[in-house]
Formats: C-alpha cells, sequence, structure tokens
C-alpha cells in the first residue's frame, strides 16, 4: 500500500448559476499577459454543445488520454519518445481557430475620427497579428445555446444516444441546458505528463497538483494534445506550455484557490483525499463501466486505523491526515457518492468531480406545453435531458452510477420538503432513501454541506509542509534567498 495525498475538488453542477465569475477571477490573476489572451484555465461550458476548445472531447480528433491495452494503457497522442517523430507537424494538435483569435479594439479611431453625421466605430484588431480581423468566436461563443443546431448538434456525448434520442433533444418541450464549469483535473494518472519529452510537467510529492516547470519546458506542445481535456495551452509569445496550478501559492498559506475563492454559487469544494498509488495502474486498465467503482475504491478511508499507520510511514503529515478526515470532497465522492468524474473513460483518473444536475421536467404538448407534474418533482427519467447523455458526461456510459447520484439528490430535495413543510407523507421519504441507501441523518448533513456550508467547510485546506517537499530537493537555506525572483534566465525558445 503506497499512500498518498492529492487536493481534490467537487463541483455541484446543481448550483452553477454560469455567471463566470471564476473565469474571470483566473483570468485576471493568471493569463492577462501577451500570449496568454486566448487562454482560459478556468472556463463555463453550456451543455449540451462543443466546449471550449471546439469538440475538445472529440479524441478520434485529437487524441487526448489513454486507450486499454491489456493490463496496461497507452498514450492515444505518440508517447515520450515514439512522438519526437512528430515534433514538427503534429496533426492532433489544436490549432488557434479551435480556441478564437484573441482581439482588442483601435480605440484611438473613437478620438481622431473626424466630425461626421455617424457614430464612429473602434476597428477588431487581432492580438496575434495585429491587422483588422472580423470576430468570429470567441471563449464562451454558445453560452446559453443549449438547443443550438451548431452547437449542441455536434456535441460528442450525442453519440451514446440513439438517433431518435438524438432527434428528441431538439423539440420544443425537451430543449434544456446547463453549465459545466472546467478547470485542470490534476489527475492521478496525468497523460500530459507522460508526453513530455523534456519532463517539465510533473506532479507534486506533497499534494499531487500537476505543475509545468517553465525552465524546463521547449515547447514540444505533446502536452497539448495528450491532456483530453484541453487544460494545457501554448503561449506563442514565450514558446512555452502553460496550465492551470490549482493556485498553489495561495493553497500553501492556507487560501482558497481564485476561482473557489470567487465563485457565486458556493459551488466548489476542495479537500484533500488519501489514496493508494500502487492502485492506479489496476484502476487506468479497467472496463469503462467498471472504471468510477475502481477510483472509489483508491480513495482511502482517513479514519482508518490501518491507513493512518500506513500513511504516516509514507511521510505523510497528521496535519494532513486530520484535514483528510474532515475533506467535503471525501464525503461527496465515497460516503454519498453523489460526485462523479468527468469522462473517466480517458482513464486520467481525474481528481475533478462533479454532482450531476438535476434537469427541468419534459413539458407535455397539448394546446399549450405544459411542465405540471402530479408529484412535487418528476422523476429523473422524465428529465428534458436523456439520462444517456449524462452517463456519457460522468460515468463512461454506465447509466447506474449517474441514475443512483440522482435519485439520492431528488430525496434530499423530498426530504427537505417533508421537513420544512410536511407536505410530503414521512414514509414517501424513508422509502426514497431506503432505495438509494441512504438515511435521514445522511439526507440532513448532504443538505448542510450543500446548502448551508460554511468557508471553512467548504474548503479544507491542509498545511503545506513545503518545507519538507524542498529539504527533499535542495537546501531550504538556498532555496529560500532565491524564492520569489522569477526566472533567473528569460524563457528562450529552442533546445
Amino acid at each position: 500500500m503506497d499512500i498518498r495525498a492529492q487536493v481534490s475538488m467537487v463541483f455541484h453542477l446543481d448550483k452553477c448559476i454560469g455567471c463566470h465569475t471564476c473565469s474571470i477571477a483566473c483570468k485576471n490573476v493568471w493569463t492577462d499577459r501577451k500570449g496568454a489572451e486566448y487562454m482560459w484555465w478556468n472556463n463555463v461550458e453550456t451543455k449540451p454543445g462543443t466546449g471550449y476548445p471546439t469538440a475538445w472531447e472529440d479524441q478520434e480528433r485529437y487524441g487526448g488520454g489513454w486507450t486499454q491495452n491489456g493490463d496496461v494503457v497507452q498514450l492515444r497522442v505518440n508517447g515520450r519518445f515514439r512522438g519526437l517523430a512528430n515534433i514538427f507537424h503534429n496533426p492532433k494538435l489544436p490549432v488557434i481557430d479551435d480556441y478564437y483569435e484573441p482581439w482588442t479594439y483601435r480605440y484611438q479611431d473613437l478620438f481622431d475620427a473626424p466630425a461626421s453625421d455617424d457614430q464612429p466605430t473602434a476597428r477588431a484588431v487581432s492580438l496575434i497579428t495585429g491587422e483588422p480581423m472580423n470576430i468570429e468566436a470567441g471563449p464562451n461563443w454558445d453560452d446559453d445555446l443549449g438547443g443550438s443546431p451548431v452547437y449542441a448538434a455536434n456535441d460528442p456525448n450525442r453519440a451514446a444516444m440513439t438517433p431518435q434520442e438524438r432527434e428528441m433533444m431538439f423539440e420544443v418541450e425537451r430543449l434544456t441546458f446547463f453549465y459545466l464549469p472546467r478547470i485542470c483535473n490534476h489527475c492521478l494518472n496525468p497523460a500530459c505528463v507522460a508526453a513530455c519529452p523534456s519532463s517539465a510537467l510533473y506532479k507534486r510529492g506533497e499534494d499531487g497538483i500537476v505543475v509545468l516547470n517553465q525552465e524546463r519546458c521547449r515547447g514540444w506542445r505533446l502536452c497539448v494534445s495528450a491532456c483530453p481535456y484541453k487544460k494545457t495551452y501554448f503561449n506563442w509569445a514565450t514558446g512555452k506550455s502553460e496550465k492551470c496550478i490549482l493556485c498553489y501559492p495561495r493553497v500553501e498559506t492556507g487560501q482558497a484557490p481564485a476561482c473557489f475563492h470567487s465563485c457565486v454559487g458556493r459551488i466548489r469544494y476542495l479537500g484533500i483525499l488519501l489514496y493508494d498509488a500502487d492502485k492506479i495502474l489496476p484502476t487506468a486498465t479497467m472496463p469503462d463501466a467498471e472504471l468510477v467503482e475502481a477510483q472509489r475504491a483508491m480513495i482511502l478511508d482517513p479514519h482508518d486505523p490501518e491507513v493512518i499507520r500506513e500513511a504516516e510511514k509514507n511521510g505523510i503529515h497528521p496535519s494532513v491526515i486530520e484535514s483528510a478526515q474532515k475533506s467535503p470532497v471525501y464525503k461527496f465522492v465515497k460516503e454519498w457518492k453523489l460526485a462523479l468524474p468527468l469522462h473517466i473513460e480517458y482513464r486520467t483518473l481525474p481528481m475533478l468531480f462533479y454532482v450531476p444536475p438535476l434537469l427541468p421536467v419534459l413539458a407535455k404538448k397539448a394546446d399549450t406545453y405544459d411542465t405540471a407534474t402530479e408529484d412535487l418533482w418528476a422523476p429523473i427519467e422524465e428529465a428534458r435531458l436523456p439520462i444517456e447523455y449524462m452517463a456519457s458526461l460522468f460515468a463512461a456510459g454506465n447509466v447506474g452510477k449517474v441514475r443512483h447520484a440522482m435519485k439520492k439528490e431528488l430525496a434530499v430535495r423530498y426530504f427537505r420538503r417533508h421537513v420544512t413543510v410536511g407536505d410530503v407523507p414521512a414514509a414517501r421519504v424513508d422509502a426514497m432513501l431506503a432505495e438509494v441507501g441512504s438515511s435521514r441523518e445522511e439526507a440532513e448533513a448532504i443538505y448542510r454541506l450543500t446548502s448551508l456550508p460554511l468557508f471553512d467547510e467548504r474548503f479544507v485546506i491542509p498545511p503545506s509542509h513545503r518545507e519538507e517537499a524542498v529539504e527533499a530537493l535542495e537546501s531550504p537555506f538556498e532555496f529560500r534567498g532565491a524564492t520569489g525572483f522569477g526566472f533567473r534566465e528569460k524563457p528562450t525558445r529552442g533546445l
């Protein structure tokens, strides 16, 4: 048993209002530099839709993640050394049009315009070429267009549905959408790390955050192709790749990452998990339908005396173990089984989990559209989006895992209705909770952590003990004297 600690996250999609405050917070802190204008380390997509970059889920096109090959997994894109043959021509690499060409406006035209009867306008200018351009796309071009024949119709997740179900999605009474915020998943089996020929990408030993060493990066961009979530970007100005670092300077000082701290809907949770690293390969080679449960089995009970003993033997500080015992992520993922990983079939074992949304009731067509139901809330089978679509997103097609999570969410709603209003019979509530293996005590705990959590309950950030991590690599006295000065040499292109 090789026990390690991993900073992990949960996004509660039933609470996301699509305000994009998280994206703006991240952009202002990290990517407001030349060459990073098109980078959105945090973005919020509308589903159904193609996302950002366009159709990032289509791995036949981009070749991200891993594929199972017997008892091993292989990168879809060429590996670290085989990829050298494609360094100068990578057909799986997204181009700028898959993102969007960043632009600004020639504001001086507004001041220099001569007197005229027409209102002067500022022409859009490319931030890459400096030439005038026509704006054709943006980072959130498909916002709120869940029923669009352009975006929703090209959603790769529709492949899991029958032709009839695909057509039904665009009937007026079925049109709906929900928001999907995305950041780097800081995976346990990151394809970007495995694909980098320069070994510039690595997981931090103390917390599992995946970071990219700018001094080692040579701009091969195999990490961009290998990441199936397309959360590694290439800075065209510096010739280096960049990615989300989970605001580790903030995490090391006990603060929540910028996107977490700024979240208006309070959908984000952060905590530490203990997992068995010996199970990474066996889990990654499981059949698709078993991946969700296999990943949950990797996560260890931080209250188990044997786990505590082995964790301390492996160098994990008792304060980190104590934080793992209070982790909200452990509750959502392991105890309550409400949170699910995004596209676990990519086999990177992502450590960002999502609580699926309870979608609106299906409207019934008569003389008028009717969304009424005989019950307070319609069963999940009558939701406007087929459950197969949700399973394609969050459970590698395993409908049972998504159905269980959504039924438990619905049972908690009925339980709270029974408590606050009293118009739902107790027997009905108990039957719904029993169906998903829950209890009134657990339902109350889910409600409290979902609706009434304090700041310190949503973000349980362990002490970083950075000094121990530094001592393992270099002299802490030399490190302390150099910290804060940034690059000693300016990043350059080439070898």
